[in-house]
């Protein structure tokens, strides 16, 4: 007799396509039979040792957050509820160019202090891997949820070039190359950059274009953070369709909004631009977090060249007083690239989260609100934090439009992604809240997708992308990565306020056919792969 029957649970399968009722049963981790109340009324109905009494509940592939800061927290917190809780099954990580593999001693300490931002100092986390490989044989010996990997160009470049800003030598390429295929052999799906991030960004486009055929190679995809979010956003895309094109290799864009006032309405110029590549036959996707601040870490906002060489030199030229206001001027006044090209506003500028607790007192604050009172200017402000921290701060970057971000999460090639960063006192909400508020606020409350339509974006569509032959579908054979939500309460719980609340309406999640969230609680259950 089979281990489990769902009964009676309005199946939203991940097709887009209208759901229906049924009893799914599963077993050995995998989908054996749907049998649907109107084809087949009349029939016994399907028995197995455990029945899941499901009326008045959607079931769902589980959620795939193709855009996660995972990369040690899955380590370091065998609970992961933040995820976990919101119905994922699936993370993918190595994003925006900056990761743990592949690395040697000397960038795995340059890689920590550079994004201790995103994942922590990682000094709690036992690095016992150098490959990517490696490091994906240490996911495998059981996390909460599944992962997926992508190569980090940064790393690869900071690893076979260094940090310095300029082209890389023949001999560099090729061993990029080499790290790159290598990568993809050990299991990676594709490469991320970070092209507003140092060392990523001092690729020229021929460098990112000869990695990205490799990539194409065995079957992979680019996820590009591109050159500007702000004032170049358009070019920046622009740039990353004919860059993959040239290329041969399918696009990801990474958290794909348009942010700052020189973008505000602008969506349907980046839609119109994508959906003339896509009818051209251009292969594209892209991720969006439904919410309109950014984050990221305080030191991504200064000119590249003030970061050129490593965590170290920035250090020094913070500490220095002349580059310092070299570096003010190019913030504040000309517009860095680090902020996207646009002059820095500081009062959209909130810490979310520091490494040292002797500095909590400027977390949930703006810099202009912790300069006014402190009767400083908010450079000082910003500049003493980053040298005392040691670059860890991390912020909120309040520079987003809604009517932009519901532009593009209707757009026939959205997914979802969280860009969850969950170290800090006060991270942004997505990443305990994305999935639950596009299924609470944007399809129940404002109708801006049908349940149907979301939970593709949400499933199928990522897996499609992802190449999962077996995921992202309620199917039977398929794994059985599913997630049990009430439509009518599902929801957010987490908030700027409180970022760290669970959310409602989710009280079952399995991953390969065993429940991690079950009553609404976390189980210990460590099923993911």
């Amino acid at each position: 007799m089979e281990e489990l029957v769902i009964r009676d649970a309005d199946v939203v399968d991940g097709s887009g396509d209208y759901s229906y009722r049924a009893d799914v049963v599963v077993d050995g981790g995998r989908i054996v039979s749907i049998v649907k109340e109107a084809a087949d009324a009349g029939c016994q109905r399907p028995k197995a040792r455990r029945e899941l009494d499901a009326e008045g509940l959607v079931l769902a592939p589980g959620f795939i957050d193709m855009h996660a800061h995972s990369d040690l927290a899955l380590l370091r917190d065998p609970d992961h509820s933040a995820k976990a809780a919101q119905g994922v099954t699936l993370e993918v990580l190595g994003q925006d160019g900056l990761s743990y593999a592949p690395v040697d001693d000397r960038t795995l300490g340059e890689v920590r202090r550079a994004i201790a931002g995103w994942n922590g100092p990682g000094d709690d986390v036992d690095v016992d891997w150098r490959s990517v490989g490696e490091y994906l044989d240490r996911l495998d010996r059981g996390v909460a949820v599944n992962a997926a990997y992508l190569i980090p160009q940064g790393t690869v470049r900071a690893l076979a070039v260094g940090w310095e800003d300029r082209e890389a030598t023949p001999e560099e390429l090729d061993r990029m190359r080499q790290l790159v295929a290598e990568g993809m052999e050990q299991g990676a799906v594709g490469m991320s950059s970070g092209l507003t991030y140092t060392p990523g960004m001092y690729a020229p486009d021929a460098e990112l274009t000869e990695l990205c055929r490799v990539v194409a190679s065995y079957g992979g995809y680019y996820c590009p953070h591109h050159r500007s979010y702000g004032a170049g956003a358009l070019e920046a895309y622009a740039e990353m369709v004919a860059l993959t094109r040239e290329a041969g290799c399918p696009l990801h864009l990474a958290h794909a909004t348009m942010n700052f006032g020189v973008n505000k309405g602008r969506a349907p110029e980046l839609l119109a631009l994508l959906d003339d590549a896509l009818d051209a036959g251009a292969d594209i996707t892209l991720d969006t977090y439904p919410y309109t601040p950014g984050c990221t870490t305080l030191v991504a906002l200064l000119p590249s060249w003030a970061s050129e060489g490593g965590p170290e030199a920035v250090l020094r030229r913070l500490a220095d007083e002349a580059t310092a206001e070299r570096i003010r001027h190019g913030l504040e006044v000309t517009g860095s690239d680090g902020c996207h090209g646009v002059p820095v506003e500081w009062e959209t500028i909130e810490i979310s989260g520091v490494g040292d607790p002797a500095l909590d007192e400027y977390v949930g604050r703006t810099v202009l609100e912790s300069a006014r009172a402190r009767g400083e200017t908010p450079w000082a402000v910003a500049r003493e934090l980053l040298l005392k921290d040691r670059l860890a701060p991390t912020i909120l970057q309040h520079v987003g439009h809604e009517e932009n971000v519901r532009a593009i999460m209707r757009h026939r090639v959205h997914t979802g992604g969280s860009d969850g960063i969950l170290q800090g006192a006060k991270p942004h909400p997505r990443a305990y809240g994305t999935f639950p508020r596009y299924l609470g606020h944007y399809v129940r409350e404002l109708g801006v997708l049908s349940l149907e339509e979301c939970v593709a974006h949400l499933t199928s569509r990522p897996a499609a992308r992802l190449g999962l032959p077996d995921r992202g579908l309620v199917r039977e054979g398929y794994k059985a990565d599913l997630v049990l939500f009430d439509p009518r309460t599902v929801d957010a719980g987490s908030t700027f306020a409180e970022p760290r609340t669970l959310p409602t309406g989710i009280p079952y999640v399995m991953v390969d056919g065993r429940f991690v969230i079950e009553d609404g609680r976390r189980t210990d259950v460590l099923a993911g792969r």
